[in-house]
């Protein structure tokens, strides 16, 4: 079945659905593809890991500069 003999059998069931029964049509625009949002990749436990390292080097640096002043 073809888009055009598609749309032509559609259009014949609600010309009926509205002659023999009576019933009101409400026609949607079709929905819009859901924005697609930037690939992000989830930290690995090596990511986790080497973040907390960090912040711990960075808080003993921090508090040898304090421990100095």
């Amino acid at each position: 079945m073809t888009k055009e003999e598609l749309r032509a059998e559609l259009e014949k069931q609600a010309n009926r659905f509205q002659a023999v029964y009576g019933g009101e049509i409400t026609t949607y625009a079709a929905q819009p593809d859901p924005e697609r949002k930037p690939w992000r990749k989830k930290p690995t436990v090596h990511d986790q890991v080497f973040k907390a390292e960090l912040q711990k080097i960075e808080k003993e640096l921090s508090e040898q500069a304090a421990q100095a002043k």
